[in-house]
């Protein structure tokens, strides 16, 4: 199926906002809770899959709510429609800070395989599955970068990324990331679990025990903030996990301290 052709406009820097317009007749296809705002004449629909393809039967969408259920990811997707006779807009933010990255999936081949918690929205048609690691080791210890979504079009694509976005492109190298690290990577790149290094540096190192391994022909999308990362970073330092008060010892802090009291 042929995908929709869209035009959008990224909005902001770190807290970024994708403006999607669509003609009469047109639709996007986001992840559940991702939409903003969005103009008169949408409206929006929660179905059972991605509508790529529109005579799958019951049983084609309830085994592909199976899988995207083995993401984390919600058994609906939305999808927005312009019912009206002119242009209108729809808005799909980012759940965190970072970047919002516009992928024209005619460009690279037509296949990118991401991490699950990166894609945000598609032109209708994109088709959204699961990408299952082939690697025992993959499996026990790739973490965030075990079960990865699969994304199938040749229209545009929008995933977002935490902090800054750095693009690599491999010509046969071998590339080692932390798994959190790692957003997408195109056709032609191998993806597998290494053990860090030895076991004194696995235990202190704070790298974790194992890195994602990737090696071949093509591009790698990396991140310089996982959110697990700052969530744990955020939970560490939670009174209630016995780290310190957020500005404890500065004047807001102080002041924090007596609104508390």
């Amino acid at each position: 199926m042929q995908c929709h052709e869209i035009d959008y406009e990224v909005l902001g820097s770190e807290m970024q906002i994708v403006e999607i317009e669509l003609d009469p007749g047109e639709t996007v296809v986001a992840e559940a809770g991702a939409m903003s705002y969005m103009e008169e004449d949408i409206q929006f629909e929660a179905k059972m899959g991605d509508g790529s393809e529109p005579n799958q039967g019951m049983l084609g969408k309830l085994m592909g709510a199976g899988k995207r259920m083995l993401t984390g990811e919600s058994l609906f997707m939305t999808h927005f429609t312009n019912h009206g006779n002119t242009q209108r807009r729809v808005a799909f933010a980012a759940p965190y800070p970072g970047k919002i990255l516009s992928i024209d999936m005619a460009k690279i081949g037509g296949t990118l395989t991401c991490q699950k918690d990166a894609f945000l929205c598609a032109a209708h048609g994109t088709k959204i599955g699961i990408a299952f690691q082939r690697k025992l080791g993959v499996g026990f210890f790739g973490g965030e970068g075990f079960i990865m979504q699969k994304v199938d079009g040749d229209g545009m694509a929008f995933l977002h990324a935490g902090g800054h976005v750095v693009k690599k492109r491999l010509e046969g190298q071998t590339l080692r990331v932390d798994t959190g690290c790692l957003v997408a990577f195109t056709t032609g790149v191998e993806y597998d679990i290494q053990q860090a290094g030895n076991m004194k540096s696995m235990f202190f190192g704070g790298e974790g025990f194992f890195l994602a391994t990737l090696r071949g022909h093509g591009t790698v999308l990396l991140q310089s903030l996982p959110f697990s990362r700052m969530a744990n970073r955020i939970l560490a330092n939670a009174p209630s996990a016995g780290g310190s008060k957020k500005g404890e010892g500065s004047l807001l802090g102080g002041l924090a301290n007596l609104m508390e009291q």
